[in-house]
């Protein structure tokens, strides 16, 4: 069982990325769709996250600025970033779970410079 996230790069600051993280309909269906970022030497930190009804949480430091959203038909789900800042650096890993159990993507870097 694989998620797939693309869609990282480096940009500057206030600029913008979309990721992307599609998924078997197995995992994707009735699961919560979560990105987290891992910074250098830091945790893994949910950054946003979507239920399998649309409901959405954010981060505090993202809030007003990333967007999550998902596509049911494709199983997709993407993160729409938007004045990005070098605090939002780091690799961005797309997470699906249900009861308790979680698969993790293999990460997607973003590089934002000022």
């Amino acid at each position: 069982v694989q998620l797939q996230a693309s869609g990282g790069g480096s940009v500057q600051s206030g600029e913008s990325l979309r990721l992307s993280c599609s998924a078997p309909s197995s995992i994707f269906r009735l699961n919560v769709i979560g990105w987290y970022r891992q910074a250098p030497e830091n945790k893994r930190d949910l950054v946003a996250a979507i239920t399998s009804g649309g409901s959405t949480k954010y981060a505090d430091s993202v809030t007003g600025r990333f967007t999550i959203s998902r596509d049911n038909a494709n199983t997709t789900v993407y993160l729409q970033m938007n004045d990005l800042r070098p605090e939002d650096t780091g690799v961005y890993y797309c997470n699906s779970a249900k009861l308790g159990v979680a698969y993790w993507g293999q990460g997607t870097q973003v590089t934002v410079s000022s």
